[in-house]
């Protein structure tokens, strides 16, 4: 990426005014063709691996620092570098800088929890494992709640000729709509948490929603699983010592870090010192700065006191980590004019999305739930979750009470629809890393939106049906 710090450190010399204050992309000067560099950079990741994965290993960096620079550079010279700077850095430091910083904690500590269990790959077995990972996610994170099952599912199912299928099932459950309860579940409702609505509002409010759908996938799964299953040609493994048929963990002290993650994230939320820093206009709180330090704190507390024979047992290495922050912060940058236009509400030229949740009698939750989900699944679904709690008036104790129901659809888009695609979450795109690497043969960027949309539309079609049609 030193090319793109490069071009950064140009705008830094190139915009002195900016450290007296930054201006925000104006979303009403935009047209549709500042969304190119986005969709360039959406149809990169889901072609060039298809057509031509030896390529896109050597060069996948060089791709998403092309459509980043696709966006900077035509933003610097038509709005001014101070202006592609401030976008840029505040982009970088309130949500990709956080979001990394988040996924590595999770990802190392996780990594350091061997998990042997006497788990077999049959249905059942994957059916318990995968209601398991949706029980927890919600309390651990999504992200926390994948890293830690994900190897143990791997190994139970490495026998199966047909097991691609479980782990897309386990990026639809465990890594996506298993976060609806609280707001430690995923980005969106803990960005609702802080916009002030309250912690256990959607643990209580929103459990119908949660059961409803993970139920019906859950069915699925097991009929899908049952299918494949009748047609291997080998048969569970079976354990071969008395061990084998407990649960048995290693790297328990891992746990204790996992609690620093999750106090971490929650000082964040109640904590309101009112102290914030200026880094070339962009205001940084207190909070957050600590918050980011003792998740990284906790990181290093986990290489340093994880035995390394626990991560090497979990083959656990760095390049899922690393795939997954190349991408993301092209994702996150090229998603930048999309976001500005959608924010600009009525007066930009994505106007009729806004209008389109709201008729004479007021606000549609149907159509919240289906355009929060399906932008959340192709932007970042944090930003995208802000854009429509404002439109629906951002008010949190209204969301709360009389529009309950729309604030139900905001959310249950923001999370249920992170599954329909790699980059809807950040755990789908690590889980799809570390399968590939353990010899699962993935379905590509659009054969996973295959599985998603024909498993996943039709629920959420139900969903709509059962919960958001008034």
């Amino acid at each position: 990426m030193k090319y793109l710090f490069s071009f950064f450190s140009i705008l830094l010399l190139a915009s002195p005014a900016v450290a007296g204050g930054g201006t925000a992309i104006d979303g009403t000067q935009l047209n549709l063709l500042w969304c190119i560099p986005f969709v360039g950079m959406l149809l990169s990741l889901g072609i060039i691996p298809a057509v031509a994965m030896s390529f896109w290993h050597k060069h996948d960096r060089s791709v998403a620092i092309f459509w980043t620079l696709a966006l900077l550079c035509p933003l610097a010279v038509f709005f001014g570098p101070e202006l592609a700077l401030y976008a840029s850095l505040e982009t970088m430091l309130h949500h990709y800088i956080p979001f990394v910083i988040l996924i590595s904690a999770l990802y190392t500590i996780t990594g350091g929890v061997r998990l042997e269990s006497r788990f077999s790959g049959t249905p059942m077995s994957n059916v318990i494992l995968l209601t398991f990972g949706t029980i927890i996610a919600s309390w651990v994170g999504t992200t926390g709640a994948a890293m830690l099952l994900i190897r143990p599912l791997l190994r139970s199912i490495e026998w199966r000729n047909h097991n691609k299928h479980v782990v897309v099932f386990f990026i639809f459950l465990v890594a996506n709509i298993g976060g609806m309860l609280t707001p430690l579940g995923d980005p969106p409702l803990f960005l609702g948490f802080l916009e002030g609505v309250a912690f256990f509002w959607t643990t209580k409010f929103m459990w119908d929603e949660f059961l409803f759908v993970s139920t019906l996938v859950l069915i699925i799964f097991y009929a899908v699983d049952l299918y494949y299953y009748k047609r291997e040609d080998g048969t569970p493994p079976k354990p071969s010592t008395e061990m084998d048929k407990h649960i048995h963990i290693e790297g328990k002290i891992n746990f204790l870090f996992l609690a620093g993650v999750l106090g971490g994230v929650l000082l964040s939320g109640y904590w309101k010192p009112g102290i914030d820093f200026d880094i070339y206009g962009v205001h940084v709180e207190l909070q957050n700065v600590v918050r980011d330090v003792l998740l990284f704190l906790m990181l290093l507390a986990s290489f340093k006191f994880t035995r390394r024979e626990v991560r090497d047992h979990n083959q656990f290495d760095w390049m899922p980590l690393k795939e997954v922050a190349t991408i993301f912060i092209a994702i996150f940058i090229t998603a930048l004019p999309v976001i500005a236009i959608l924010q600009s509400g009525e007066n930009g030229d994505l106007a009729w999305i806004v209008k389109s949740v709201t008729n004479a009698s007021g606000p549609i939750p149907a159509m919240y739930f289906w355009l929060t989900g399906l932008l959340s699944a192709f932007l970042d679904n944090a930003p995208t979750y802000l854009v429509f709690f404002h439109v629906a008036g951002g008010d949190p104790a209204a969301l709360m009470g009389k529009y309950g129901h729309v604030l139900a659809a905001i959310s249950s888009g923001a999370v249920f629809m992170g599954a329909l695609s790699y980059i809807g979450n950040a755990p789908n795109m690590m889980v799809e890393s570390i399968a590939k690497r353990r010899g699962i043969k993935m379905p590509t960027f659009f054969g996973y939106m295959t599985w998603s949309f024909t498993i996943l539309i039709p629920v959420f079609l139900l969903a709509t049906l059962v919960f958001f049609r008034t």
